[in-house]
């Protein structure tokens, strides 16, 4: 019989729930807590990248701000054997593309009460200034209870918008991006809007509003143009048809001021909505909300930009140099002793290293 694999001591691994291009996901068995975690793991294949262990470990730092009945929380984040985890709690369901995938489309009913709940994590999350920019059936899950909860902030804070690399991720998701965000431009919380209206869509009628076979449809507005969902289920209320064609708005200003305005209005059109308790709606629009770039990849784009400034500069300083050696004090006239060589500058390993050598040589040339 197999021993068990143990995590930082204390998760047992009991078997897998998932896995993707970055990281792994298994149920787990806390020993200290006694208590069941889904515990996700950086791909062994990436543990040395240290930019996916940032973003991995980002992801941790970023859903553990947030407490709220709709969200998956975050328990604990750590480093096994070079490798970083984190443990959440362990949802026990299925997600709602494996809800779709099994029984087809839900009833509008249905559709609106697993709305609501997801627009009221949406909410939180904006109310915390955070933008979770993957919103998908695969990232919301439904417990047997019929609970639902908002998972993987992944992606939340990525740097320089939604650049994703890989192109079956990118097309796989493509369906619930908002139009800015394929098109790489300014993210607010009204792409999550967008999102939440694709999942809606998709909940009512089966499959998601729009699908992409290539990378340059991705920002395409005619690619956009989504089916009236009214025309595509029989006896579905006007009203609710009214709500996810406006999510799907292709202008972000165009969309529902909030989340939280898309649960109220939610409720109000299904007599046999919940009465869960809603925010008030928040100072800030949704279209103000904005997914801050990552600012450590921004501070070494700056350096970077300020070394290679440095160097450029020393090239130039470095040509006028050269000439002066070779000329007599710049005057145009040859000197009659040159210098019988000239070392090449020493390549340096990064920008600000080449930037020092340059520095010594010139000091070494410009003498007498």
């Amino acid at each position: 019989m197999t021993a068990a694999v143990r995590v930082a001591g204390r998760y047992e691994v009991r078997r897998p729930l998932g896995h993707g291009a970055m990281a792994v996901v298994d149920l787990a068995h806390d020993a200290d807590l006694d208590r069941p975690v889904a515990l996700k793991r950086l791909a062994e294949n990436l543990a040395r990248d240290d930019d996916r262990r940032r973003r991995f470990v980002r992801e941790a730092r970023l859903a553990a701000r947030l407490t709220h009945p709709n969200v998956v929380r975050v328990y604990d984040v750590g480093e096994d054997d070079g490798r970083p985890f984190i443990a959440m709690e362990y949802v026990d369901g299925e997600t709602l593309a494996d809800l779709v995938d099994h029984g087809g489309p839900l009833l509008p009913e249905e559709a609106v009460t697993l709305g609501i709940q997801a627009a009221r994590a949406l909410a939180a999350a904006h109310d915390a200034g955070l933008v979770h920019r993957d919103v998908k059936p695969q990232n919301l899950l439904i417990r047997r209870d019929g609970v639902l909860k908002l998972g993987d902030f992944g992606v939340a804070f990525g740097p320089e918008g939604t650049r994703l690399t890989l192109v079956g991720t990118v097309l796989g998701t493509a369906a619930y991006l908002a139009p800015e965000q394929a098109r790489g431009e300014e993210v607010t919380a009204a792409a999550d809007i967008y999102g939440l209206g694709a999942v809606l869509y998709e909940l009512l009628t089966g499959r998601p509003p729009r699908t992409v076979s290539s990378l340059g449809e991705l920002g395409n507005r005619s690619s956009y143009a989504v089916p009236d969902v009214q025309m595509q289920v029989r006896g579905l209320p006007s009203g609710l048809a009214e709500i996810v064609m406006s999510c799907l708005a292709f202008e972000p200003d165009q969309r529902p001021a909030s989340a939280a305005a898309v649960a109220r209005q939610l409720a109000a059109v299904s007599a046999d909505a919940p009465a869960l308790p809603l925010s008030d709606d928040p100072a800030q629009r949704a279209t103000e909300i904005l997914a801050p770039r990552d600012r450590e990849s921004a501070s070494r784009r700056r350096i970077s930009k300020l070394a290679s400034a440095g160097v450029l500069a020393a090239c130039a300083l470095a040509v006028g140099v050269l000439t002066a050696v070779l000329t007599d004090g710049g005057s145009g006239t040859p000197r009659a002793r040159v210098e019988p060589h000239i070392a090449s500058v020493p390549l340096g390993a990064n920008a600000a290293a080449q930037a020092r050598n340059l520095a010594v040589w010139l000091r070494r040339y410009s003498r007498g």
